[in-house]
């Protein structure tokens, strides 16, 4: 565990004596403790007694006055100065009271019918009926009105408040530290067949001898020869296990032999994974007049549209676009006689249950199914009752584990010494590679924006970009034109990013599997690796 009380301290190889900050990359004191305050007075009777606040700026003072209706609660008025405020902050949960006061970094209020003070600085926002706060950086408060909730505080400022709060599993610290990583055993694996011996056609198998395949993986040798005698399959696998190939070459050997326009629907939980799909497919499919459609969200749903239009063979799409496309009466979902389901798992995590549900209950007949995961949890089996009731179990799944990674966390007590710290490391010359997990989708934008402005070139990947957005930052990352990502969870799994060096946790993981996951970007095909996990006090 390295104690970061330390900023001197030099992470993992030695830095040829350049170990410390060279210059200081952080905002001024005013902007990162709540600066650009402003007072003002706002104030809204509602009956029964007021609360009166000082705020303080440039030597001017102004009174807001706060009144509460209906019960009197024993909220203390806070003082604001000069750009920094002090802790006698107040909370208020329930009721219908009305605080008089806002908050420092990244704390709360959250009540009832409440009407939040006349006070508005940079970076977040508290009071009223939605609660929570999200963790930004450089963040005074903004309050106000009947929405709740707060961003900002300081970098890594988590997530507090009310109603849509996400409680993530308790994980100890000791599963975050490897000091002593295994050598990674790299087993082989003798395959009973070779591509040319599963009887594609000869299209397919010169395309497989262009990208370099002869012999297949385990989960490809053991389920393509009951696919291509049209039976269901349960694949239970790894990711990066070689699941595409065995899927889609049959529906190619398959499609390729059929008169009619049957079609094949994959369904992947994100973007980055579907087109990832897609463009393996195009590889195999080179000169067999075999075409494909993508539908996922971020993209011109007119132009998936046009896409549809000319009856693509294959559909490659994430299960809200598909389900959009389908309800706007361009997405035929009577042709489909090949259903794959892929990161099963992943998909039902992200809550995409009703969705896939609602897909399977508009096929006309039921299709050839083929559906991978790497467990098979409850609602995954009443999928697989309802879509395949018979079929072949293949499991080649390993357990993961990530004993050849070294694991270490990194103690922190604020979100602006958090963000120092990272600065430290990325100085360091081994941090070659670096991917970057975090929580939310805004703080994750800032900082890769932070990180950039610091000298670190960085690209982030998340929710709220478009899919040409994202595709663009991961090709830069993947091809070294910058050397860190920060990136949501939607990079943790089914994503093939080689010789990532470095995987850090700046915002903890909800769950251990997520934790699995996401450093398992790192340490891959042999490599070694390292992983750091931020906790802060």
């Amino acid at each position: 565990m390295y104690n970061s009380s330390n900023r001197e301290r030099s992470f993992g190889r030695p830095s040829n004596g350049q170990s410390g900050r060279s210059n200081d990359t952080r905002k001024p004191a005013s902007s990162r403790s709540g600066g650009f305050s402003r007072a003002g007075a706002s104030s809204r009777g509602e009956g029964g007694a007021g609360r009166t606040s000082t705020f303080t700026r440039g030597g001017s003072t102004g009174g807001s006055t706060f009144t509460r209706g209906g019960s009197h609660s024993a909220s203390r008025p806070s003082t604001f100065t000069g750009g920094r405020s002090n802790s006698n902050s107040t909370f208020s949960r329930g009721g219908d009271n009305l605080t008089g006061g806002t908050f420092t970094r990244g704390s709360d209020t959250r009540g009832g019918d409440s009407r939040g003070s006349g006070s508005r600085s940079y970076g977040s926002r508290s009071g009223g009926d939605r609660g929570g706060s999200r963790g930004g950086f450089s963040g005074g408060s903004r309050s106000g009105g009947s929405r709740g909730g707060s961003r900002g505080g300081s970098f890594g400022g988590g997530r507090s408040g009310g109603g849509r709060r996400f409680q993530g599993k308790y994980i100890s610290e000791e599963k975050f530290i490897n000091k002593n990583p295994k050598v990674q055993e790299q087993i082989s694996y003798v395959p009973t067949h070779t591509f040319a011996e599963f009887g594609f056609d000869d299209q397919i198998v010169t395309n497989l001898v262009k990208k370099g395949y002869i012999n297949p993986t385990r989960i490809q040798d053991e389920s393509i020869p009951h696919l291509l005698n049209g039976k269901n399959v349960i694949g239970l696998a790894n990711t990066g296990s070689g699941k595409t190939a065995a899927f889609a070459l049959p529906i190619l050997q398959k499609l390729k032999h059929r008169k009619d326009r049957q079609t094949a629907l994959i369904i992947a939980p994100t973007r980055e994974l579907a087109n990832q799909i897609e463009d393996e497919i195009k590889i195999f499919a080179q000169g067999l007049g075999i075409y494909t459609a993508l539908c996922v969200g971020g993209m011109s749903i007119g132009f998936q549209k046009r896409a549809l239009y000319k009856n693509p063979q294959i559909i490659i799409g994430t299960p809200g676009r598909l389900k959009d496309l389908f309800q706007q009466k361009s997405l035929n979902l009577k042709s489909v006689d090949t259903l794959v389901l892929d990161e099963a798992d992943r998909m039902l995590d992200m809550g995409f249950l009703k969705d896939i549900e609602f897909l399977i209950s508009k096929l006309s007949e039921k299709p050839q199914s083929l559906c991978f995961s790497a467990t098979i949890t409850p609602d995954i089996s009443k999928i697989i009752d309802k879509i395949m009731p018979e079929h072949v179990t293949i499991s080649v799944r390993t357990s993961e584990t990530a004993e050849h990674i070294a694991q270490d966390v990194i103690k922190v007590t604020s979100g602006d010494h958090k963000l120092d710290m990272l600065l430290q490391m990325l100085r360091e010359p081994h941090f070659e590679k670096v991917l970057i997990f975090g929580e939310m989708k805004h703080s994750v934008q800032r900082l890769a924006e932070t990180l950039t402005q610091a000298g670190f070139p960085s690209e982030a990947i998340h929710g709220n970009k478009s899919q040409v957005q994202r595709n663009r930052s991961l090709a830069a990352f993947k091809t070294g034109r910058v050397n860190v990502l920060v990136a949501t969870d939607v990079a943790a799994r089914g994503l093939d990013i080689p010789n990532v060096t470095h995987v850090i946790n700046f915002d903890k993981p909800h769950s251990y599997e997520d934790y699995i996951h996401r450093i398992g970007r790192t340490g891959r095909a042999g490599k070694d690796g390292q992983a750091y996990t931020f906790i802060q006090h």
